[in-house]
């Protein structure tokens, strides 16, 4: 009979496991559909946002410019430029900090 609950307890921890790598690979493939805008870091204006520019200016170091190219996920689009994302790729669009398990202590732990 022991062998019994031992196998009926194997199968539900590997049914529990493969749920949780399914939801995983869904939030993954979830957080991709955020927009990603090139930006200028150094036009921002507190009305109106960063300008978009071309995808050059963070595609390479080595581009010689004045801009200041940054990748900027999320916010919200109006003529040539945004505001309210994040420079992180989070599915929020806010900046991420801690992770799992943080409880809200800002994610570092230390001694």
């Amino acid at each position: 009979m022991t062998d019994n609950t031992t196998q009926r307890r194997l199968r539900s921890g590997t049914v529990a496991l493969g749920g949780v790598g399914l939801l995983a690979a869904a939030l993954t493939a979830c957080s991709s559909d955020v927009d990603k805008r090139c930006i200028d870091r150094g036009s921002y204006n507190a009305g109106k946002g960063y300008k978009v520019v071309s995808d050059k200016y963070c595609k390479s170091s080595s581009t010689k410019s004045s801009v200041n190219g940054g990748w900027y996920y999320g916010g919200s689009k109006k003529g040539a430029r945004v505001g309210g994302g994040s420079f992180t790729k989070s599915s929020g669009g806010g900046v991420t900090r801690g992770g799992f398990g943080s409880g809200g202590k800002g994610g570092s732990s230390g001694g």
